[in-house]
């Protein structure tokens, strides 16, 4: 199973994004019912990409989180690469279209380092 990054604050999180150069993050609330339904298969999506950073923040304990990555709803998910914004999604998820844009984002990223 995908190793997931919990994070428990702001510069947890600036740190990880600086560090790492292909970062997913997985933003939630304990009391989101989607949020829960969700994030398995994210997991299980990003298991096959193993320079993927699967980060997850509680909205609740890193609040700064929101107004750093203008978040309105959760579950929301971004894909980082090279700390600058490719994917962004939200809520109710393409998983079709959000596994085609990791996979291209995966390989052109894999490829220019090779």
């Amino acid at each position: 199973m995908k190793e997931v990054n919990d994070i428990t604050s702001i510069e947890m999180l600036e740190g990880m994004i600086q560090q790492k150069e292909l970062v997913f993050l997985y933003v939630s609330r304990p009391e989101c019912s989607v949020c829960h339904a969700l994030f398995p298969k994210i997991k299980a999506l990003l298991e096959p990409y193993p320079m993927v950073h699967l980060v997850h923040v509680n909205a609740n304990e890193v609040e700064e989180v929101a107004s750093r990555f203008l978040i309105f709803t959760v579950p929301t998910m971004l894909m980082l690469v090279n700390q600058k914004e490719y994917v962004r999604t939200d809520r109710f998820v393409r998983f079709d279209r959000l596994e085609e844009q990791v996979q291209q984002i995966y390989h052109m990223h894999t490829q220019d380092g090779e």
